[in-house]
């Protein structure tokens, strides 16, 4: 393919995409967990139809569905790409700016309207590799929204392409953007059947050429303890007190088992929130492992520290929950390597150097792959996520819509 005389809309996709907010919220029981994400979906909507996608879809779940016919007579499996229109909760997401730093020249980036965030190339090494190119970032008071809208624009930019290229040899392809990815609930409620897809790959990853086929395998653990109440005034070897016991506990978590410690294929157990007083504490805790045999046995160890803490209060209890949250797509993917093979020759065909990656984290692809959907994830061009040092790369972007149509045709060359 011949992308030199081609226009990419990505980057003007992804700038209007992204001062949009549409930020998850997990205390939220609907689907989408917020209003303001069909806001984006709805436009999603509109931009497929205006393509020629005329079956695009917005179902009452916020989840958007489209598909791009095939241009060859050849049987090859429909694949899907997929990425979430949501922002993470963990930094605001009202009034994104994203900020343009056109022929960067390697230097740390100050954000203009807060001028104590700085994209310090120390800290971000992968900006060594952008000199001469155009980054994109917030303005220093927001996230940026790459994760995952920079995925959003990128298959948007893909399927213009490929409608506008019928020459491109390519079989059915399906395009899904879920909401709620961000809160763990991405495919919750995406209707497989419906999707209709032999393979997947989710747009949500990080660096160029990056190609990640396992991720960790994840639970949700839930820890109620019940003290004991007394007037703190006659407290004296009666009082029993549940947050203190909930400290104890987080104390006792081994410190080479805690994210702040861990890296690569390394497991952990994360304190993710504590609420309650003295009478009684629900703890919440995930899980982390890349085998889930592993993280069986972290969810043992963390029971064992809560029984030998509560068992120093004579008039206390607790009640220990596991939730399974997902699991390691490598299991699923490990038997259907065509679908890294392909996806490592399109990158290859980009003239990016393929690098594959573990994620120490989850995306929609880890559900999907155990949903009848074995789902790979290819970069985004995503740093920094979830932080208002948040940054992209233009031509990133760019390679990685190449990405996805060279791999379109290289699965109809080899069906």
């Amino acid at each position: 393919m011949d992308f030199r005389n081609y226009s990419f809309t990505v980057t003007d996709r992804f700038i209007r995409y992204a001062k949009i907010d549409t930020q998850s919220d997990a205390s939220s029981s609907k689907c989408p967990s917020t209003a303001k994400q069909l806001n984006l979906s709805k436009i999603l909507l509109e931009e497929l139809k205006a393509m020629g996608i005329s079956d695009a879809e917005l179902d009452a779940n916020g989840y958007v569905y489209g598909t791009i016919p095939a241009t060859t007579t050849k049987k090859v499996p429909v694949l899907c790409f997929c990425s979430h229109v949501d922002t993470a909760p963990d930094c605001t997401g009202t009034n994104v700016n994203p900020t343009m730093h056109k022929n960067y020249d390697g230097k740390d980036i100050v954000l203009p309207a807060d001028k104590s965030q700085i994209i310090k190339v120390e800290e971000h090494p992968e900006l060594k590799n952008q000199i001469g190119n155009d980054i994109i970032t917030t303005d220093g008071t927001t996230l940026l929204g790459a994760d995952d809208k920079a995925g959003v624009a990128e298959i948007m930019d893909a399927a213009h392409f490929l409608v506008t290229h019928p020459e491109v040899k390519h079989g059915k392809i399906r395009v899904l953007f879920t909401p709620d990815e961000e809160i763990g609930r991405g495919a919750d409620k995406a209707d497989m059947k419906k999707l209709g897809a032999d393979f997947g790959y989710t747009l949500d990853g990080g660096t160029a050429g990056s190609l990640e086929n396992e991720t960790f395998s994840a639970d949700m653990v839930t820890i109620k303890i019940n003290g004991f109440s007394t007037h703190p005034g006659y407290a004296k070897d009666k009082m029993q007190h549940s947050m203190k016991m909930a400290a104890q506990i987080i104390n006792k978590i081994p410190k080479d088992k805690t994210p702040e410690t861990t890296e690569k294929k390394q497991p952990f157990m994360h304190p993710v929130s504590v609420n309650g007083g003295l009478e009684m504490v629900e703890m919440k805790f995930i899980i982390r492992a890349f085998d889930t045999p592993t993280l069986l046995v972290l969810e043992e160890e963390l029971k064992k520290i809560t029984a030998e803490v509560i068992a120093q209060y004579d008039k206390s209890s607790f009640e220990f929950s596991v939730v399974q949250q997902y699991r390691n797509m490598g299991e699923v993917l490990a038997k259907h390597p065509q679908i890294i093979d392909n996806a490592l020759e399109a990158i290859k065909r980009t003239g990016l150097k393929p690098v594959l990656d573990s994620i120490r984290g989850g995306t929609d692809g880890s559900r999907f792959s155990f949903m009848g959907m074995p789902c790979a994830n290819i970069f985004a061009g995503e740093h920094g996520i979830h932080s208002k040092q948040e940054w992209v790369s233009v031509q990133d972007m760019q390679k990685a819509v190449e990405t996805i149509v060279h791999l379109v045709n290289i699965w109809e060359e080899k069906s």
